[in-house]
């Protein structure tokens, strides 16, 4: 049995500490006379404790014992005595107080304040003293502040993506390209430029095509490719017999302003599914790659990634931004299965804007280049032909009179960097020329015989050079990645010398 033994400090009030009213019971306690009893023994009462986790209360001079909640209502008091009582006694009345808290009124106690808060907070609302809207709260001041609290939730709204698509879907269109002799085609998306009727999109959508119409708010127009960019994959195609009064372009925004976890929405026709909108944000910046095709090969340079959905059939279609403005051209997607994984890449408005008007205008679009013929650098070739790297860009052929010959390149050469940032290839050469401008100044690192040097190129045009392919590239695209015949004979060399 726990006991213990509390002092309570003289005048407590009976009933101190208590949560309900006590019930009171009264015990009449025997005492025999001061020098009576057997052997003069005085008598004295001491309550004990029976019951486990009772409290034992002794009393202080001139108080009343109040013991607290007991939650054993029914707790057995007895007076323990060395000798039995005699018959004379006077009568010592001793005040017991057993009390048992009651759950009920708690929770009556409870309901009712929740009862007056929430009556409290409707009074708030409806008096004006506190401001609950769509998009913000607004509460007082805080005590001793000057000026009122505001808080502002700035969640995403879906009146935004209303918004956005309202004014931005009218602006991208469905095209249906076909080669009428091999019957082959596809259907990608593209955006209205102009009242002239010009819409861009992606090469890769119109390749080979004879044959192009594009759905206009639901209705179908054939079109006319007015030219194209194989290089950087994209073209323009204009309408035929549209009233072109009733087009909607699409307002352009600059794409070299967006934010990393910036909100954009991707307008096109997934699997040939016209008008169809996803919104994501801007999941990275700047990402670059080529792709082989039956053209040749692609430069995406500095593309804008995207978790948007982006399946076959956004190609060519807009990515806008929260003011429904072109932000970039949907291309590429990443993907085991073909289908949107979250990972879509989109061509910048601002570099797809300017090859977009020199084709409509009729020239032949221009884009930085070195002047050299390159191939790459892999460890079969490193090893086959002796050089000293196993990535890399080497230089099979210097073109007379472009800035890489003006800059000292010769053939033999091996690039390794760019402004510092490794080449591994020669389209990741290529790539590294195509992010910066026509007549911007780079450095590149140069791997010459066993010595490594640094050499500063301005890079020119490569207008009057596209159709010769002297700036393209040789050899595998994937960079220094070896072939399979590559492969073969490496190993087969390999373990004739072990």
């Amino acid at each position: 049995m726990d006991e213990r033994d509390f002092q309570h400090r003289e005048g407590a009030a009976a009933g101190e500490g208590t949560g309900s009213s006590p019930r009171i019971s009264i015990e009449t306690n025997q005492t025999p006379s001061e020098g009576e009893g057997q052997g003069g023994a005085a008598w004295q009462s001491q309550p004990t404790v029976e019951q486990p986790s009772a409290t034992a209360y002794q009393h202080a001079s001139g108080t009343q014992a109040m013991p607290q909640a007991d939650e054993q209502a029914g707790a057995h008091w007895q007076h323990a005595a060395q000798q039995a009582a005699p018959a004379t006694a006077t009568v010592d009345t001793r005040t017991v107080v057993k009390t048992k808290t009651k759950k009920m009124p708690v929770f009556l106690a409870s309901l009712a304040g929740l009862v007056v808060g929430a009556v409290l907070v409707i009074a708030l609302v409806m008096t004006g003293a506190l401001n609950i809207g769509d998009s913000s709260v607004d509460a007082p001041a805080l005590s001793g502040s000057n000026s009122a609290q505001t808080i502002k939730i700035d969640a995403e709204d879906t009146t935004l993506a209303e918004a956005v698509a309202a004014k931005a879907l009218p602006s991208v269109v469905s095209i249906s390209a076909v080669n009428e002799q091999t019957g082959s085609g596809g259907v990608g998306s593209g955006v209205i430029l102009d009242t002239d009727g010009n819409v861009l999109t992606n090469y890769h959508v119109i390749e080979g095509a004879t044959a192009v119409s594009v759905e206009v708010d639901g209705e179908s127009y054939e079109a006319d490719i007015v030219g194209s960019d194989a290089s950087s994959d994209l073209a323009v195609v204009r309408l035929k017999d549209i009233d072109t009064s009733t087009l909607t372009p699409i307002e352009v925004g600059d794409s070299d302003d967006i934010t990393v976890g910036e909100w954009v929405m991707a307008i096109g026709s997934p699997f040939g599914n016209e008008q169809s909108v996803s919104t994501g944000i801007v999941s990275a910046l700047y990402r670059s790659t080529a792709l082989t095709g039956t053209s040749g090969t692609a430069i995406y340079a500095n593309m804008i990634q995207t978790d948007a959905a982006i399946n076959p059939g956004n190609s060519g279609g807009a990515l806008v931004n929260a003011e429904g403005q072109l932000i970039g051209i949907n291309s590429v997607i990443e993907s085991y299965s073909g289908s949107s994984a979250g990972v879509g890449f989109a061509i910048p408005s601002n570099y797809a804007i300017n090859i977009a008007e020199q084709i409509i205008a009729g020239e032949t679009p221009a884009h930085p280049y070195i002047g050299v013929t390159v191939t790459s650098v892999n460890a079969f070739t490193a090893r086959d032909q002796g050089l000293p790297v196993s990535e890399g860009a080497v230089v099979t052929a210097v073109n007379p009179d472009s800035p890489a010959a003006e800059a000292g390149l010769e053939v033999d050469d091996i690039v390794t960097a760019v402004n510092g940032e490794p080449v591994t290839s020669a389209d990741g050469l290529i790539i590294a020329a195509r992010e910066h401008q026509i007549g911007e100044t780079i450095t590149l690192t140069v791997v010459r015989g066993d010595k490594t040097q640094d050499i500063e190129v301005t890079l020119g045009s490569d207008a009057d050079l596209q159709e010769n392919s002297q700036d393209g590239t040789t050899g595998d695209s994937s960079g220094s990645l070896m072939n399979e015949d590559e492969f073969r004979q490496y190993l087969e060399d390999l373990m004739a010398n072990q």
